[in-house]
């Protein structure tokens, strides 16, 4: 049987029983002392009042004679009034001795009031009618965020796949001019890796994405990461004259996939790198904080508006899209970055001025000895270090 079943039986039961006990007190003298246990009646009352969904039970008339306090919250009662729609749901549900599904979202959303809530609406006995109403904003927002992803990720692959077939068009067309055809090939050569790459990071993305906190996290050393993020991007960083630099190594260890750490502070030096001026430093730092591991990513670029800030993590999002076009970005480096510090009980924070430069300080927890400090690594350690969950 249902959850909804189960409260529809507890509720018919209690109005049940509390009829017989209003009957029993008409006929009997007034008691003053207390029952010595509980009757059914008051279980199933506090079944009702504790339940995590909204509860009202309607009379004949409409009028509410019984609700939890979940279904104030909701909205579906005010005032011991119940909802306008929910009351027409109930009088149909009479007329029809069916479940009658009703949506009573409310029409003007306020503070952190629910922003979908549906219910359903059942006879029980003698004319009483019950509300049972649920809060189903998250799969509401879950459901708009799945059309967004799949219309997002149907854009973006639209654009390179649409390049490589106009391109190979043109290679046919110039089939006998030797140079245009290696000057098409280069350019299929360039969607056909954008095209990879943004495959690559779509997979990673969908793995990393809803899920937990790692299972099985092995101390990493902070400056292994670095040096392995610094090799990833160093070929980009000489191409355009930047110069990443870093502070001196720490010994600082985390809890965490030495893999996906790399990933993640990979993508961040090459959005410093992307969205720089030639010739301007980029720079690598790290420290303990308060049972943290922050390394931070600095760089001189053009900088990052207030209002985008929140933004610049969703998929897809990009600052400037013309320059991330230009170097072949896919605007999901930054969303991945989020979720491996999330996945790894971390978080990404961003410091940003236009015209001044940006910082991304990746923040995971740092590894713990027994007496609670960061413990030092050792050349067996380094050495035997267990790479993590591919991407």
């Amino acid at each position: 049987m249902t959850a909804t079943g189960y409260l529809v039986l507890s509720i018919g039961a209690l109005l049940i029983g509390g009829g017989a006990f209003l009957a029993g007190r008409a006929t009997a003298r007034p008691r003053t002392e207390r029952p010595a246990g509980l009757t059914v009646a008051d279980l199933m009352g506090m079944v009702v009042q504790s339940a995590h969904d909204g509860i009202v039970v309607l009379n004949g008339f409409g009028d509410v004679v019984l609700h939890n306090p979940r279904a104030a919250d909701l909205g579906v009662v005010r005032n011991n009034r119940v909802d306008d729609r929910a009351r027409r749901a109930a009088e149909l549900a009479r007329e029809t001795h069916e479940v009658v599904p009703v949506d009573l979202s409310s029409l003007e959303v306020k503070g952190r009031q629910p922003e979908a809530v549906h219910a359903q609406v059942k006879v029980l006995v003698d004319g009483f009618v019950v509300v049972h109403a649920s809060d189903e904003s998250d799969a509401v927002r879950l459901e708009a965020t799945r059309r967004d992803f799949v219309a997002n990720v149907s854009h973006e692959l639209k654009t390179p796949v649409g390049a490589l077939a106009l391109l190979a068009e043109a290679v046919l067309d110039a089939s006998d001019d030797q140079e245009e055809v290696r000057r098409f090939s280069a350019k299929i050569m360039q969607e056909a890796t954008r095209l990879g790459t943004l495959v690559t990071e779509l997979i990673a993305l969908s793995r990393l994405q809803g899920a937990e906190k790692l299972p099985e996290l092995n101390r990493v050393d902070v400056d292994v990461v670095i040096s392995e993020a610094l090799g990833r991007s160093r070929l980009a960083a000489e191409a355009v004259d930047i110069e990443i630099t870093t502070d001196d190594p720490s010994g600082l260890g985390v809890e965490g996939d030495r893999t996906l750490l790399v990933t993640a502070l990979s993508n961040l030096l090459d959005n410093a790198v992307a969205y720089s001026p030639p010739g301007s430093p980029v720079s690598v730092s790290r420290r303990e904080v308060a049972g943290f591991v922050e390394i931070a990513v600095t760089d001189r670029g053009i900088g990052i508006a207030e209002d985008q800030q929140t933004r610049v993590f969703e998929r897809f999002y990009r600052v400037d899209k013309a320059r991330s076009r230009a170097n072949g970005g896919t605007g999901l480096g930054l969303a991945i970055v989020k979720h491996i510090a999330a996945n790894h009980g971390g978080e990404v924070k961003l410091w940003s001025l236009p015209g001044t430069g940006s910082t991304f300080t990746l923040r995971i927890p740092a590894h713990q000895t027994g007496e609670g400090h960061t413990a030092d690594p050792s050349p067996s350690e380094l050495a035997t270090t267990r790479l993590g969950g591919e991407l």
